[in-house]
């Protein structure tokens, strides 16, 4: 059996040594909050939908002026 996994976008996230422990995990929660908005809104839709980083990455930004994570946006075969 072959299964094809189309190549898709993915947010990289980083949180340096520079974050405190517990910002960095009130953010990571608030990215998973992110997630979880974005598959309500999007009747269950997956990370992998092609609008994803579109819909989700002003949140994400708004996210890292305030955690200071930082973030690429990375092609994933």
């Amino acid at each position: 059996m072959k299964a094809r996994i189309p190549q898709h976008r993915e947010f990289i996230i980083n949180f340096p040594d520079t974050v405190d422990n517990a910002k960095a995990n009130e953010g990571w929660a608030k990215l998973q909050q992110i997630v979880e908005a974005y598959k309500k809104d999007h009747n269950g839709a997956s990370v992998y939908a092609p609008s994803f980083i579109e819909d989700c990455e002003p949140a994400v930004k708004k996210l890292q002026e305030e955690y200071g994570f930082e973030y690429t946006v990375e092609y994933v075969k």
